[in-house]
């Protein structure tokens, strides 16, 4: 393995360190290639002040900020990843031939978290052009144990390659591209048992895929992996010891056989707007408008039509009550209620002057214990008009006989 990681430089990964001097670093990627940046804190360490105490590890939280001069983010094909602000931080991304022979100045500021201090270099990348890109038969790799970080380290990034050449035997063998899992619409782990967020990896060769990169297009491969199992690949133990590489989202293509397709762009403009004089305003002297008839159609007419419902209203209210017309007929209805009224109280008259039984509550009551006889609850000036109407006696005053207490021998 140590000689496989070696061999990373001339893979064509190019790795580097930003230097200690305080003039701008120029670095020189080729298309088509992974291109690996490292913003290391300790360089930026010595730009701020120690710490008050003399002897004291400095640890200072540092973050990094890069972006295109004179604009505020960076270019599309270069992205930048920093897991804390006691990490490193990582430029990477791969040019396209595009790119080539436009230098891209990137602004590096650092910050630091303890002074809320910051320093400021300046990172210009001239993309060279290569005769090997683009290399035909492109891979790309899915690794589940990975974060993006850990694969963009020189060693790691080498030994993967360097076991990707022993199962395809290729002449030339470069990484063209790393994508993180959640670039790519993944999810972010669950933070148990030491979970990754996995990561894309691409490589490039000049020869036809091998025997074992193929069994994954085979039936009894592609069932399984519809199943969501494992297919079976004989190579896989090679990368099982270090990488786990889920073989039913490996990517084959051969860029020979594929069409093509133009799109047409237009022209991207300046952004500004251009001129169109100086603003005419219209003039004082415009036609008057008269809104006579737009008043009669929105208070006018609504106006009249109220007026016309409230006098239908008023006359039925006022001009068609009931009773009015029949005078006959109030003067009927009035004799009939004075009828009923004298009727009622020659009733009541009648009723006072009847003679009928006392009711049971009326008559005294007899304590059998004492002898002594408890007067009627009700006086003799009880009205009798309250009495019940529906008696069962006749003279129950006559019936009742009290009996007397006779004293013992």
């Amino acid at each position: 393995w140590d000689s496989l990681a070696a061999s990373c430089v001339c893979l064509g990964v190019m790795v580097t360190i930003l230097s200690r001097s305080h003039a701008d670093r120029n670095v020189y990627p080729s298309a088509g290639v992974l291109f690996v940046h490292v913003l290391e804190r300790e360089y930026f360490k010595g730009e701020f002040p120690p710490y008050p105490k003399s002897g004291d590890a400095s640890n200072d939280p540092i973050t990094f900020n890069t972006n295109l001069m004179g604009y505020p983010d960076r270019p599309g094909w270069l992205r930048y990843i920093q897991r804390t602000p006691h990490s490193d931080g990582v430029l990477y991304g791969s040019p396209m031939a595009e790119h080539v022979g436009k230098p891209t100045v990137i602004e590096i500021t650092a910050y630091n978290r303890r002074t809320f201090e910051t320093a400021r270099h300046n990172l210009v990348i001239n993309i060279m052009a290569t005769e090997e890109f683009p290399l035909p038969f492109q891979a790309e790799f899915y690794i589940k144990n990975m974060n993006v970080e850990e694969m963009l380290a020189s060693e790691v990034l080498g030994d993967f390659l360097g076991a990707v050449k022993n199962v395809w035997q290729p002449e030339r063998l470069n990484a063209i591209n790393i994508t993180s899992a959640l670039d790519r619409g993944g999810r972010v782990p669950l933070p148990i048992n030491d979970l990754k967020e996995g990561v894309y990896v691409m490589v490039g060769a000049d020869v036809p895929f091998s025997s074992c990169l193929r069994e994954v297009e085979s039936p009894h491969n592609q069932l399984r992996c519809s199943q969501e199992m494992e297919p079976v690949i004989s190579c896989d133990k090679k990368f099982r010891a270090q990488f786990h590489i889920d073989w039913c989202k490996i990517s084959l293509v051969d860029i020979n056989k594929v069409v093509p397709v133009y799109v047409t762009r237009p022209e991207p403009g300046t952004g500004i707007l251009p001129e169109f004089g100086e603003y005419d305003p219209p003039s004082e002297s415009m036609k008057t408008r008269d809104y006579f008839s737009d008043f009669l159609v929105t208070l006018a007419v609504p106006s009249a039509v109220a007026l016309v419902l409230f006098f239908v209203l008023g006359y039925t209210m006022c001009c068609r009550r009931e009773g009015v017309s029949s005078s006959l007929l109030s003067s009927i209805q009035l004799v009939h209620h004075s009828s009923i009224q004298k009727s009622s109280k020659e009733l009541r008259s009648m009723s006072k002057n009847r003679e009928i039984s006392w009711p049971l509550s009326t008559l005294p009551v007899f304590n059998p214990v004492s002898g002594e006889v408890v007067p009627p609850i009700h006086p003799d000036s009880y009205e009798t008009t309250s009495m019940p109407l529906m008696q069962t006696q006749t003279n129950l005053q006559n019936q009742i006989t009290i009996p007397q207490q006779r004293p013992s021998g």
